[in-house]
């Protein structure tokens, strides 16, 4: 293996479980989430020497797993498939320590797409507003608003 490929590979053990909350988080489901690193991981691996020369290595790999998770939703036959049956139930894993971590889940999946990345790109990644709208290929002023009328509609929907 090269001192390249070293290199990417300790770059990816360091952030894979964080990836793959983002992108359940984004979608909704597990199954895609691993999809959608698995993506993401090829096209950074095979764009490795300029992702490597990017002033902000995390943020370029968030951009490429968001826009994958974007050109998924776009996929039509993607919305004909239909899960029938959860997975098998496992034991408590260490990042499973959120109690809320399913009504949450439920409550991002009630936005657009667009929203929901905002809110998991700026609160749960703790992305500036700029990095955002970079990420998302948007003004900053799009991730403001955008923003803004999520977390509105998610006052709407949360009981007090």
């Amino acid at each position: 293996m090269s001192r390249s490929d070293d290199e990417f590979h300790a770059f990816v053990a360091e952030r894979l479980d964080r990836w793959r909350r983002s992108a359940y988080l984004l979608c909704g489901d597990w199954h895609l989430a691993d999809d959608l690193v698995s993506q993401a991981l090829v096209k950074l691996h095979r764009n490795w020497s300029k992702v490597r020369g990017a002033d902000n290595v995390d943020a370029y790999a968030q951009k490429v797993l968001t826009r994958c998770w974007l050109t998924e939703r776009g996929r039509r036959w993607r919305h004909r498939e239909q899960t029938h049956s959860d997975p098998p139930h496992r034991e408590s894993l260490p990042d499973d320590r959120v109690v809320d971590r399913l009504p949450l889940a439920d409550l991002l999946r009630s936005l657009g797409p667009r929203q929901r990345a905002v809110l998991i790109l700026r609160f749960y990644l703790d992305h500036s507003v700029e990095e955002t709208a970079e990420i998302l290929g948007v003004s900053p002023g799009t991730v403001k608003s955008q923003s803004a009328r999520a977390l509105g509609q998610l006052r709407i929907q949360t009981p007090r």
